[in-house]
């Protein structure tokens, strides 16, 4: 893997330390080394997902039945949640969201850009405290910090990974 996702093994040893069980994603090049360490692992349980929606009733079902989930997901999908974010706001529930971004860094992709600038106020319309971070070196602090506060409260939280923290993306790749 680039060296640009040297910060995966971070986020990976925060979900550890958070007894997080149960990985909701959708694939995504931004999440590849993160999903490889969390499949490796016999205490987590991968859900990949049809869309990502999916991911917020995930993460209900895990908190109902006393474990804890993460979505990983890219800032495309973020809005096919924005309607089922409010069942996690409603019933007060933890929502812990790792969001690879897009339309940032040397975007190349078009489509990408009017998600990608809404990502943020999208997420903090619905009542999602949204944390964006650029420095590998802090990667999974503040992950593990919006965890505490996502399973402490319960709250809902997002950390938005930058997209310079991935390798440049093309069509071709």
């Amino acid at each position: 893997m680039p060296e640009t996702y040297a910060w995966a093994p971070d986020i990976y040893d925060a979900l550890k330390q958070m007894d997080v069980r149960q990985i909701a994603y959708v694939p995504d090049a931004g999440h590849a080394r993160l999903l490889k360490l969390c499949e490796a692992d016999n205490a987590m349980r991968m859900v990949p997902l049809t869309t990502e929606e999916e991911g917020v009733s995930l993460a209900a079902g895990a908190w109902l039945g006393g474990e804890r989930a993460v979505m990983l997901i890219q800032s495309s999908g973020v809005g096919n949640c924005i309607n089922m974010i409010s069942l996690a706001n409603t019933c007060r529930f933890p929502l812990l969201m790792v969001i690879s971004m897009r339309a940032q860094h040397r975007e190349f992709n078009p489509w990408q850009k009017p998600m990608g600038q809404a990502t943020r106020p999208a997420l903090e319309a619905m009542g999602v405290t949204v944390t964006e971070v650029d420095d590998p070196d802090q990667v999974g602090r503040e992950v593990r910090s919006a965890g505490e506060q996502a399973y402490g409260w319960p709250d809902m939280m997002a950390v938005l990974l930058h997209q310079s923290l991935m390798p440049v993306k093309t069509f071709g790749k």
